[in-house]
This record gives structure tokens, sequence and C-alpha cells, in this order.
């Protein structure tokens, strides 16, 4: 199964809109949205093209091929506007041989990781910062941010093709991280 992977679009219509061109183009099933969608938070500077009600115009077109969970920046106002469930703080995909746990990163995430076999991926957003590595036992997945890319990091997103979890550059498709999931 193909997959892609976008977080912390923050609002940001150019974001959503290459976001989507390129969900179009990549051949995946579905696109997995790792929290804050709409809004841009307190501490982030309004993002390129902030159009919260735009943004979730042109994600509700996709709703049922949309799989995503909410963000702190995310509430329920910002449902009453989406066509495809946010509120939850996480959520599983479950592969053949693992287990994709879903979620935003600031209930779970790398300092503090939900219980997980061997080989189980935890995918999450929250940061702005890319990863793709495993951590002991556990691959950590982060496709960094669309909209406000933090640590000198290029807006990114992530696919997952072949048992291979990639951070791809949104502007240039450059590889920024990648990592194998074979069991």
């Amino acid at each position: 199964m193909k997959l892609m992977f976008a977080s912390d679009i923050h609002g940001s219509l150019p974001a959503t809109e290459r976001v989507l061109a390129l969900f179009a183009q990549s051949g995946a099933r579905w696109l997995v949205l790792l929290g804050d969608v709409l809004n841009h938070g307190p501490r982030n500077a309004l993002p390129e093209g902030y159009a919260p009600a735009q943004v979730a115009e042109r994600l509700n077109e996709q709703a049922s091929r949309i799989i995503a969970v909410r963000g702190n920046c995310d509430s329920e106002v910002d449902q009453m506007l989406l066509h495809f469930p946010i509120t939850a703080p996480w959520q599983q995909l479950l592969l053949p041989e693992r287990r994709v746990f879903l979620t935003h990163g600031h209930l779970f995430g790398p300092d503090d990781v939900p219980p997980l076999e061997e080989g189980d991926v935890l995918a999450y957003g929250h940061t702005h910062i890319p990863v793709a590595e495993k951590r002991g036992a556990i691959v950590h997945f982060n496709p960094g941010s669309v909209s406000i890319p933090k640590g000198g990091f290029a807006p990114s997103y992530g696919m997952l093709e072949e048992n291979v979890l990639s951070v791809i550059a949104l502007n240039d498709q450059r590889v920024i991280a990648q990592v194998s999931i074979n069991p």
C-alpha cells in the first residue's frame, strides 16, 4: 500500500494546493494528515497564503481518501468545516507485518512513545522537523511541515512505498530522510 503523509499545514492554501497536486500524481491510496490542519497556533507566524476556510474546502474534495489525527492547534470548530474526522488524538494503520501509530506528537511522540512492538512505526508531526530513522526497536517518522518548516529544513511531506518511509522536499522532490521498515 502506498501512503502519502503531510503534517502541520496550519491553514496555508499554497502548501495545501501543492500537497494535493503531489497526492494526485503519487498514486498513493491514502493521504494521512498528522494534525494542525487549519490553524496556525499562537506560537507560529501566519504561514504564506493563510486561508483556513479555503484549505478546508480543498481538502474536503479528497475527504474519502484522508486519514487524519488531531493536532494541538486543531479544535471541534475546525471539525465543523471538514468532511473527514480530525478529532481523534491517534489512529493506527495495520500493515501486513507491522503497525503504524499515527499521532500529532504533542501527546504521544519521540519522548512519550506509546506501547509498540519491535518494528512498528511511530508517525508524528508537531516538531516541524523531518525524521525517518530507527530508534531502538521502533521506527520514528516525521514528515516535517509543509508550511512552517523548522531547523533549517525545506517544507516537506512523507511517502510510504514498498516498505520505505521517505521525507521529501515539497518543492524540489529531494529526499531529506529515508528508512526501511522491512521485517
